[in-house]
Order: C-alpha cells, then structure tokens, then sequence
C-alpha cells in the first residue's frame, strides 16, 4: 500500500505535470524543424498548414506541460480561423457534458469587457469547469485556447468521459462497475489483444517498471473507454458541424493517437470517410537521437508499420528529470527501514 502511495505520488510526474521549463536544457538541431513521418523530409510551416486544412479531422497531439505545443496549437487555430477554415475544436481535458458551459463562453464577447469583467469570466469558468485544483500554468494552457475560439468566432466542446466515472473504472474495472454507469459509456466494441499488450507496457514503463496486475488491466480498461467515447465525439463534431465550416481540430495528448492508433483507429472504425491527420508535437529526448529514432515505426501484430505522426513539430523539453530516481529512492529508503 505504501508504495501504492508513493507510486500515486509520481504517476503525474511521468505523465507531465511540471509546469515549467529547467534551467538546463539540451540544444538539438531538431528543435524547431517540422518533419513529415512517412518520408522524414523537412518541410515548411505552410506546408504543413496546407496539408492540415485538407483534413476532417486535425489532431493538434501535444505533452500537456509543453508551453511550446500549446503555442503552436494557438498559432495554427488562429491561421486556420483567418484563412477562412473556422475549426471547430474538442477538447480532451474537458468532458462532454461540459460542451453547453464552453458553448456559453464561446457566445460571449470579449470586445468592451473591462480587465475585471474579464478576470471574474475566467474565475467563473474555471470553477464551473472543476479546475480550481489544477495549476495555474496548466489551466492558462486551456483557458487561452478558449479565449482564442471564442475571440475568433469559433466552437468547441468536450470530448471525455466525466472524471468521476473515469476513477470509477480505474477503481472497479469496466465489470466491476453498475448497469447504470454502463449507460454512460460507449463501446466501439474493438478488442485488439495485441494493442493491449502494447499500451499495457507503456503502462508499466510509466508506472517506473512495476507492473501492478489487476490494476493494469483496470487501467486498460479506462484508457478504452476514454478512447471509445472521445472518437465518438469527434465524428459527432465533424457529423454536426454547420455547412462551409472547417476541419475538426483536436487538442489531445499525443498518447491517444501515437501510430494513428487510440482513438484515430476508433474514429477510423466508426466512420471510415472522415480524412484525419496527426500532428505530432514532438519533445526532444533526454539524449541526443537522430531523426531515425524518433520516426521508428510500431511493429504490432494486424496493424501496418506507421510513424509516430503524420507530422512531427520537434520542441525543447520541458524537464529533463527522470521522475522515477524519486521512486526508486523512496523504495530504496523503505526497504532499509525494514532491515533495521
């Protein structure tokens, strides 16, 4: 159980919750270059805005933590928005049934608000949005991306599950929970073992190599749902939105949609005409790589070789820590308690 602690202690750290660039970073002549996965050739930003135009559904996949990716996904909204192509855009970190308060802020008008009216606006809605107990920095992530819909003229909605449900599985696996709650969940009804074993070992390596068995697989189980309900919000986006509008971007962490699979293999499943393109919002590793590391396509069973993205934007880390030297300390320093 103490370990359990500890291990929830450090969970957020692996997945990206510093919120603010070291002091130390590493150059890389990546940094900056956006790249095409397929052929690993360089190309410019108006090439990639042309290719992402062209596309039903554009996913913006980030690291939530990365000020740069959220810089990007602004830079590209707002010349999607300019050039005529309004997205419309959904949201990871929001669930669905938060789409009717951003829909009430996108109706609103910055134009004559006084700083102060402004300020309340935003206090309002991050308390209707539940994110009083996230940073500062990471709500500022999300709150300029919907200030910048709204001040474009743009929509957006939520695409998740409810976090009380998403606990609620992780608690009690997707069997163990009521009739009831499985009213609120939506299956695509895909099982792919071998997609299993992949992320189920991401699983592991985020959980610093510990593997907690059960635990894992309730895990899976809310990952799969989460990724089930998110593609379906995503094709009700695209399937809704009003005539000439523009693509659907998705702000979403790029775990969800590494190698076109998560839920660009759902959304693939539930509705095979819709174009989809991944951006892919790349940090630079902790040591130095060559391009062809970075691009190294998934070998996995029943699925062709793909990259990680169909574009990857390289970008300056934002911790060069290994959360898991905490853990292992900490293990390391309840194992002695024990001897003595």
């Amino acid at each position: 159980m103490r370990t359990l602690i500890i291990l929830a202690a450090l969970i957020p750290l692996a997945y990206s919750c510093a919120t603010a660039p070291k002091a130390v970073k590493r150059s890389d002549p990546l940094i900056g270059k956006i790249i095409k996965g397929t052929t690993g050739k360089e190309i410019s930003y108006d090439h990639l805005l042309d290719a992402l135009a062209a596309a039903d559904v554009i996913y913006l996949s980030e690291k939530h933590d990365n000020p740069m990716h959220h810089a990007a996904q602004q830079r590209i909204i707002s010349d999607l928005a300019d050039s005529g192509r309004s997205p419309i855009l959904g949201f990871e970190f929001f669930p669905v049934k938060d789409t009717p308060l951003l829909l009430n802020l996108m109706d609103s008008k910055k134009a004559g608000h006084s700083p102060d009216i402004e300020k309340a606006v935003e206090t309002r809605m991050r308390q209707k949005l539940g994110w009083e107990d996230q940073s500062d920095t990471m709500w500022s992530f999300y709150w300029n991306l919907l200030t910048l819909a709204r001040d474009k003229g743009l929509t957006a909605g939520g695409l998740d599950l409810v976090p009380s449900l998403k606990r609620r599985i992780t608690r009690k696996g997707i069997q163990g929970i009521t009739p009831l709650e499985k009213t609120q969940i939506f299956s695509t009804g895909l099982n792919d073992p071998a997609y299993k074993t992949h992320m189920t070992g991401i699983f592991k390596n985020v959980h610093c190599g510990m593997d907690h068995g059960r635990m894992t697989d309730r895990l899976y189980d809310t990952w799969l749902a989460r990724n089930d309900r998110m593609a379906l919000s995503i094709t009700e986006l695209h399937r809704t939105r009003a005539k000439g509008t523009g693509p659907v971007v998705v702000i979403m962490g790029n775990g969800h949609t590494e190698y076109g699979l998560g839920v660009m293999d759902r959304v693939r499943h539930l509705s095979p005409d819709i174009s989809q393109v991944n951006l892919a919002m790349t940090e630079i590793s902790r040591e130095p790589a060559d391009l062809a590391a970075y691009l190294a396509p998934l070998d996995l069973q029943d699925h062709p070789p793909a990259p990680p993205g169909d574009f990857l934007w390289f970008t300056q880390r934002v911790s060069y820590e290994d959360p898991c030297l905490k853990f292992r300390k900490a293990l390391e320093k309840m194992r002695k308690k024990k001897m003595e």
